[in-house]
Formats: C-alpha cells, sequence, structure tokens
C-alpha cells in the first residue's frame, strides 16, 4: 500500500512538473521581455546591427511565408540571439502583444535603415580589378579631430589612394537633405529614404551635379567621386588622411532626436548587389 501511494505521489509531481514546464518557460520568456524593451541595451543592439547577410537574406524568405516582417525577425533576433523561426516568432507574438507602441518604435527603426537598400555605394571598375574597396566595424571607434567621439559610421578605403577616381552611387531612393562643406565631413551629401533612413556620405572629392536640397535621388544614381576632404573648417581641404568614403546611416527617434545605426552589417548585404561601372 505504502509503494502504492509512493507511486501515485511520484507520478502526481512528474505531471505537475510536466503541466508547469511551459508556463515557467513562458514566464521566464517574459521576464527576458520585459529587461529587453526600451532599454539602453536593446538600443545599442538595434544600433550595432549585427546581422550576417545570410540570416537577413533568411528572414526576407520567411516574411514571404508569414504575417511577420523581416524587421521583426531581425528585432527579434538582435535582442534574443535566438535563429531559428520557432523561436523568434514566439519573441515577435509576445512583443506585439505586450509591448505594441515600443514594439512598432523599435521595429520602425529597422524598416528605415533596411526597406529602401538597393546597391552598394561604391561600383566594381569592369577594366581595373585593382581599384577596389575594402571596410571593416569601425563604427563608434574613437575618433579624436573636433574632440573625443565615436566614429559614427564605416569607412570604405580605397586601394588606390587616389581623389576623384572612384565612383559613388546612392544606396537607395530619396531626397537631397543636405549638401556642402562640413568641418569634419568635408563634401558630403545626406540623402533622406522613402521609409524614413538618413544615408550620409562624406569625404567627397566633387559632386556629380549641383546638388540641392529637396532634388530627387534614384538608387544607383551617380552622386559624386570618392575624395580625402575634410577634417578642417577651411573648405577646399583635402589630404588629412587616405581617400576613403565614410558611410553612415541615422533614424530619427520619436523625440525628433537623431540615432547612429551601424552601416557595417547593411553594407555586407548591399556588398552582393554591386553594379559595375567602367572607370579608371
Amino acid at each position: 500500500m505504502k509503494n502504492r501511494k509512493l507511486s501515485f505521489y511520484l507520478i502526481s509531481i512528474a505531471v505537475m512538473a510536466l503541466l508547469l514546464a511551459p508556463l515557467q518557460s513562458y514566464v521566464t520568456g517574459l521576464a527576458k521581455l520585459n529587461r529587453l524593451m526600451m532599454t539602453e541595451d536593446t538600443l545599442e543592439k538595434v544600433r550595432a546591427q549585427k546581422i550576417s547577410p545570410k540570416l537577413m537574406e533568411q528572414f526576407r524568405e520567411w516574411e514571404k511565408e508569414e504575417d511577420t516582417s523581416c524587421y521583426e525577425y531581425l528585432y527579434a533576433y538582435l535582442v534574443s540571439g535566438e535563429t531559428t523561426k520557432s523561436a523568434l516568432s514566439w519573441y515577435v507574438s509576445r512583443m506585439r502583444l505586450h509591448w505594441p507602441e515600443d514594439y512598432q518604435i523599435l521595429t520602425g527603426y529597422l524598416a528605415a535603415v533596411w526597406e529602401d537598400l538597393v546597391y552598394f555605394p561604391v561600383p566594381r571598375s569592369s577594366s581595373h580589378e585593382e581599384a577596389a574597396v575594402t571596410f571593416g566595424d569601425s563604427w563608434m571607434n574613437e575618433r579624436t579631430f573636433g574632440g573625443k567621439r565615436g566614429h559614427e559610421g564605416t569607412d570604405l578605403m580605397a586601394s588606390i589612394n587616389e581623389r576623384g577616381r572612384y565612383p559613388v552611387i546612392s544606396m537607395t531612393d530619396g531626397v537631397v537633405e543636405q549638401v556642402g562643406w562640413l568641418t569634419k565631413g568635408g563634401y558630403r551629401i545626406g540623402i533622406r529614404s522613402p521609409h524614413g533612413g538618413y544615408f550620409y556620405y562624406a569625404h567627397l572629392y566633387d559632386y556629380a551635379r549641383d546638388f540641392q536640397p529637396g532634388d530627387p535621388i534614384r538608387a544607383g544614381e551617380w552622386i559624386g567621386f570618392m575624395g580625402d576632404s575634410g577634417y578642417s573648417e577651411i573648405e577646399g581641404t583635402v589630404g588629412n588622411f587616405d581617400v576613403h568614403l565614410h558611410v553612415g546611416i541615422y533614424v530619427n527617434r520619436p523625440d525628433g532626436s537623431e540615432m547612429s545605426i551601424n552601416p557595417y552589417g547593411p553594407l555586407q548585404y548591399l556588398e552582393g548587389r554591386r553594379l559595375t561601372y567602367t572607370y579608371y
């Protein structure tokens, strides 16, 4: 009899454990999500854009199969580190339900960065393979000109250190918002894309034409040449560093302030979408 009672208790405990495990997992997941929503740590993950091109392509494929945007999958991945569709879908459904306003803002940042991307900003040369560009993840590395600060962009370095050689094209459709000389950026142009991202191209040698604020731009349109202008209040100063293109990406927060996003991930993604031009 005692053995029967013991067996009954043990079975009951095992059944309760099985029943409670999903609930415990759910509660643990919600607690984790609560720590992830709209915190500085979350914003840093969104800004850092640690995503491989292959995984981003996977999210775009999943988007075609489910009522979930690739930016929802991307956000869930950035904050959770999960990579399976089932796990990311769990995060998406809970964030939609419990934090709809914050969730919309955060996924909106991602759409502003990714939705309008079309082309890599420096075309290949059809006749000179040695005219290459290289880039690494230099976002928020220390810079000292004009005071200590973080590097809000990615530098595409020219293999041939010659200003005016490499054409620069717009990565997106959009409208010219800013153009002209900046002390840090030299000759630069800033383009606002249709979904709200601000794409900033700096240290140009020259412009393709006389751009004015409000001018429409098409993805792939020639906007200027790579150069080494900037780091001076005197317009036209060159030679303070090697020839390169600084690419910056910014999004607007609800309060109107601007937030920089790491361009490295988007640029890696666009390497497979690179045009070929004839230049020397």
